[in-house]
C-alpha cells in the first residue's frame, strides 16, 4: 500500500518545521516485491505485535521505516519528568522561561531549515529509515532530508572534532537494547521548541529497543553539565511503518513564513550561550 498523504505536526509554537509540511503523496515505485518473513494477523494485516524479528545470530533486527504518532516531546523533551524537575543551571532556566511562549520562535534553528539534533530529530512525527550495516547504523530521516550515520565498529569520537549540529555518535549492544552515545554538538540546538538550551558540552545517549515487530521504545538521556547541573531523560515508542519509504523534504524550498514568525532575527543562528550572554543571562 503506497502511502497517500503526509503528515501535519502540530503545535502551539511555530517554526517551519511546521509550516513545511509533506505534501500529499502517490505511489513512488512500480513492482515493488513484497517484504520477507513479514508475520501477519488472521485478517491478514501486518502484525505490529508480533516478536520482534531477530537475525541469524539471534540479534534483534531494528531495521524498518520508523515514526513517532505524535510531537509531544518536540514541544516539550521534559514532557516527562515535568519542568518543575529540568535541573538547570541558571541562565538555562531564565533562558528558557523566556523562550516557552513562543515569542522567539523565529529564533528556532528549525525556522531556518536548519538540523533538528539529537535527539530532537528522533521524535519528529515524520518517517525515518533505519538501516544496519555490518560496521554502522544509518538514519535516514524525512525531516529535511537530513540523515546520521552510527558507528558500531568499536572507534572513538576525536575529541577536537569539528562542532557539528548533529554531533558524532558510536554504539553498543546491551543485550536487545542499541545503546548511541553521541557527542561533539556545536552547542546551537533547541532540545525541543520551548526551547530547552544545550551547550558545546552536550552528550546524549539514546538506547533503541524493538519491543514488537510494530513498535520500537527510545529512551534519551540528555546529559549536558554547561546548561543542566545534572543528566535527564525522556522517553518515547516510535511505531513501524510498513511498505513507507521516506520523502524528498526540502525545507528551503519552501521557508516562506520565518518573516512573519516572532522573535530578533539577529539571535537566530547564535549559540545557546551566547544568546543567554546577550540578554544578561550569562556572564
Amino acid at each position: 500500500m503506497p502511502r497517500t498523504g503526509g503528515i501535519k505536526l502540530l503545535a502551539p509554537l511555530c517554526a517551519v518545521l511546521f509550516l513545511c509540511s509533506t505534501p500529499p503523496a502517490v505511489a513512488q515505485w512500480r513492482n515493488v516485491p513484497p517484504e520477507a518473513n513479514v508475520p501477519h494477523t488472521k485478517s491478514g494485516a501486518v502484525d505490529l505485535e508480533a516478536p520482534p524479528p531477530r537475525h541469524a545470530n539471534g540479534r534483534v533486527d531494528l531495521q524498518g521505516v520508523w515514526m513517532p504518532n505524535d510531537n509531544r516531546y518536540i514541544r516539550d523533551l521534559a514532557l516527562d519528568i515535568g519542568e518543575a524537575k529540568v535541573p538547570y543551571q541558571p541562565w538555562a532556566r531564565r533562558l528558557t522561561d523566556e523562550r516557552k511562549d513562543g515569542s522567539h520562535s523565529r529564533e528556532d534553528p528549525d525556522a531556518h531549515c536548519l538540523p533538528q539534533g539529537v535527539p530532537k530529530i528522533d521524535y519528529v512525527s515524520y518517517p525515518w529509515k533505519l538501516v544496519e550495516t555490518p560496521t554502522s547504523v544509518v538514519m535516514m530521516f524525512e525531516t529535511f532530508t537530513f540523515w546520521r550515520q552510527i558507528f558500531t565498529d568499536g572507534r572513538t569520537v576525536e575529541p577536537s572534532a569539528k562542532p557539528a549540529w548533529m554531533g558524532y555518535s558510536t554504539a553498543r549492544w546491551e543485550g536487545d537494547s542499541l545503546v548511541v552515545e553521541t557527542a561533539g554538538f556545536n552547542g546551537k540546538l533547541w532540545l525541543d521548541q520551548i526551547g530547552h538550551p544545550t551547550t558545546d558540552r552536550l552528550h546524549v545517549t539514546e538506547r533503541f529497543t524493538r519491543t514488537h515487530y510494530g513498535h520500537m521504545r527510545i529512551d534519551v538521556t540528555v546529559d549536558d553539565p554547561g546548561a543542566y547541573t545534572a543528566p535527564w531523560s525522556a522517553s518515547q515508542v516510535v511505531h513501524l511503518r510498513p511498505t513507507w519509504e521516506p520523502l524528498e523534504f526540502i525545507c528551503e524550498e519552501n521557508n516562506r513564513d520565518v518573516e512573519n514568525l516572532p522573535g530578533d532575527i539577529a539571535m537566530a543562528g547564535l549559540s545557546n550561550v551566547e544568546a543567554a550572554r546577550r540578554k544578561g543571562y550569562l556572564k
